[in-house]
């Protein structure tokens, strides 16, 4: 037995080959990674906007709510102190 050969050694270019095919998924894989992590942070930056221009619309909202209620307040005054039509 010592004399036969042993078939299942692999060779060098076999092994390169396979190691080549595996960094050409890995490097899709990266490439993958890379355009989710640039996506999630566009994301990221689209929601802070939107949470910026959704408290600017509070804070409008808020002063025109203030007016409104001042508008309500003078009207009522008004109908108060309105003389009676005879």
């Amino acid at each position: 037995m010592g004399g036969t050969s042993l078939g299942a050694c692999a060779s060098t270019k076999y092994v390169d080959e396979q190691i080549a095919a595996v960094n050409s998924r890995i490097d899709g894989v990266d490439a993958k990674a890379n355009d989710a992590i640039q996506r999630a942070d566009a994301a990221g930056s689209a929601a802070q906007a939107a949470a910026g221009e959704a408290r600017t619309a509070n804070q409008r909202l808020d002063q025109l709510t203030q007016r409104v209620d001042g508008l309500e307040q003078r009207a009522m005054q008004m109908q108060q102190t309105k003389k009676p039509r005879n």
